[in-house]
């Protein structure tokens, strides 16, 4: 006697809504990225407006560590039209990141080595919280930037050969 075919498709789960504010894409291609770490970062009121309708440019961005803490340096935050008159906003204005001590200390020993740097690569949202994903990088040659673009175009060529292999 065969079994009633009664299986029950699972139903897709609904895809999360993008929380990214911002991301640095021309990190990737001027370093190599060593480690990860999400942070924190103090904001003023009308700097949060302005990054919910994504006004902000992390392109010349980067990470200072002084005295015992991270400030993101060179993030512009462009201010709304209709900000409040009695405060003064500064687009460029430097702004604290929030890392534990343990945190800080690995920052800050591994940027005191020869061609290491620390990066911002992108403003992302957690809840009602704005974090930053912050990078611990090192810098390309130039003849590293050609075999990286020479790596990403053969991948993509596999991905096509072996796509019109399987048709």
């Amino acid at each position: 006697m065969a079994k009633p075919n009664n299986t029950k498709r699972k139903p897709k789960a609904a895809k999360l809504p993008d929380t990214t504010i911002v991301k640095n894409k021309k990190i990737r291609h001027d370093f190599f990225i060593e480690a990860n770490f999400e942070t924190g970062i103090a904001l003023q009121g009308w700097e949060v407006k302005s990054l919910r309708l994504k006004k902000v440019q992390l392109v010349d961005s980067y990470v200072l560590i002084k005295d015992g803490e991270a400030f993101l340096l060179g993030c512009n935050v462009t201010p709304l039209d209709t900000k409040n008159t009695h405060s003064v906003a500064d687009p460029s204005r430097t702004k604290k990141l929030l890392l534990n001590k343990r945190e800080l200390a690995k920052l800050f020993a591994a940027t005191q080595q020869k061609g290491h740097t620390c990066v911002c690569t992108k403003m992302y949202w957690k809840g009602h919280l704005i974090k930053c994903q912050i990078a611990l990088a090192k810098g390309k040659q130039s003849h590293d930037k050609r075999a990286s673009t020479k790596e990403r175009e053969w991948n993509i060529d596999k991905q096509r050969i072996v796509r019109h292999a399987n048709k």
